[in-house]
């Protein structure tokens, strides 16, 4: 190998370990966030924060859609309630039904880009002022106070946190809520597959979009997965890439 050669080597190495040094934060706040959702024991915990964005993707896709939002419940089990009024059948109904699962992924990859332009800041009070609509249709207590303890927390790191701590807060926030709408469907999926009873007449969202649109169940939980995964690459890009 001659001179040459080892000073391209020794170039390629430096700027792989300078990238890495720089993108150490980013790397910590992924980690954190894998951390959040794959260990179980963390995952009963902060799963609520997924229910909440799910619920909320619920509630409003169907405001959008033109129908009447009634209220949400969050419960202790991490399981969700949006009831809207409007047509039982139609496209209305339809979206609103589909706007749950990827609704965690989605948010969290919008955030991701704010956080990419060094609006860390700007996320969390859209954040803070998306959890304060929703506090206003909550109908149960359990719901009320996931969603004020989360509101205060974000609120925290958004009026006492240095730009730094704003920064990594934010960045593990989107990552949990990328990872954490995708692991969702996987609980979605293997619900079904350890319940067969569920698939005749079941009442997840997956079960609701098959009678409404007579289309398979498996079809929906494909979907599902498929705008997760393209929300944590879609993600990665946006951050590391």
């Amino acid at each position: 190998m001659g001179q040459q050669d080892l000073s391209n080597v020794r170039a390629t190495v430096d700027t792989v370990l300078q990238t890495v040094i720089d993108q150490r934060a980013a790397l910590f706040a992924l980690v954190l966030a894998l951390i959040a959702v794959g260990w179980s024991v963390v995952w009963r915990w902060t799963r609520t924060v997924v229910t909440i964005a799910h619920e909320g993707g619920h509630a409003l896709v169907a405001v959008l859609a033109g129908r009447g939002l009634t209220g949400i419940r969050l419960h202790p089990d991490t399981s969700g309630l949006t009831v809207s009024t409007g047509a039982r059948r139609g496209p209305g109904l339809v979206l609103t039904f589909l706007g749950g699962y990827p609704a965690p992924s989605l948010i969290g990859l919008g955030g991701m880009v704010l956080v990419a332009r060094d609006l860390p800041h700007v996320l969390l009070w859209i954040v803070v002022g998306a959890l304060a609509v929703t506090l206003v249709w909550i109908r149960n207590a359990f719901g009320a106070l996931a969603v004020v303890a989360t509101g205060v927390l974000v609120g925290a790191v958004a009026w006492w946190g240095s730009p730094r701590l704003q920064d990594g807060f934010a960045a593990a926030l989107c990552w949990f809520l990328v990872l954490g709408g995708l692991r969702a469907v996987r609980e979605l999926q293997r619900g079904r597959l350890r319940d067969p009873r569920r698939r005749g007449g079941g009442t997840s969202d997956a079960d609701m979009l098959a009678a409404l649109t007579r289309l398979p169940r498996g079809m929906w939980i494909a979907v599902f997965w498929l705008i997760g995964l393209a929300a944590v690459i879609a993600a990665a890009w946006v951050q590391f890439g």
